[in-house]
């Protein structure tokens, strides 16, 4: 019967998961990203490679420093001898996220921002109204109200409302 309800508990679980909209968003992100790792491999092998090619080997993987002499690759990659520290594929690894990243920033997430804050200023514009801005709170503020209410609690004297606001500014004791 235990089992029954646990399995029921579990595919209810997974069911609430799937239903959340960040999973849709995070498949959708996942089959995008997916498409453009072709793009960027092929910005890196055609225009970056040729580039670092031109002050020395064409492909970055064939960069590398050996540990232990003497270092001896076979052709097929494999390692004969040595031990070599293989930077060079590294550094090309490095380089294409360095390009992925800038490419949905500047092409995906800036844009993004952009548009909702005109959106959120014509909302704005619309309505009329501008929500005031925050009385910002200190990490310290907070924790002596805490402190504060620890004694009132100690002595007795509240019964769980804060019953007088900090006010705003430093604090005059």
């Amino acid at each position: 019967m235990n089992a029954k309800k646990e399995a029921a508990s579990i595919l209810d679980g997974f069911k609430a998961f799937l239903m959340r909209g960040n999973v849709i968003d995070l498949a959708v992100a996942v089959v995008i990203g997916a498409a453009f790792t072709n793009i960027v491999n092929s910005v890196v092998k055609g225009i970056i490679n040729p580039l670092v090619g031109a002050i020395g080997t064409k492909n970055l993987d064939h960069y590398s420093s050996c540990l232990k002499d003497p270092c001896k690759v076979a052709a097929d990659g494999s390692v004969e001898s040595g031990v070599p520290i293989m930077w060079g594929s590294v550094a090309g690894a490095a380089l294409s996220f360095l390009i992925t990243a800038a490419v949905v920033y500047f092409l995906m997430v800036m844009p993004m921002s952009k548009y909702l804050a005109r959106q959120e200023a014509r909302k704005q514009a619309r309505t009329g109204k501008t929500e005031p801005e925050p009385i910002p709170v200190t990490e310290l503020e907070v924790l002596q109200d805490i402190r504060d209410l620890l004694i009132a609690q100690r002595r007795g004297t509240v019964d769980g409302v804060v019953k007088q606001q900090r006010p705003a500014g430093p604090d005059v004791r």
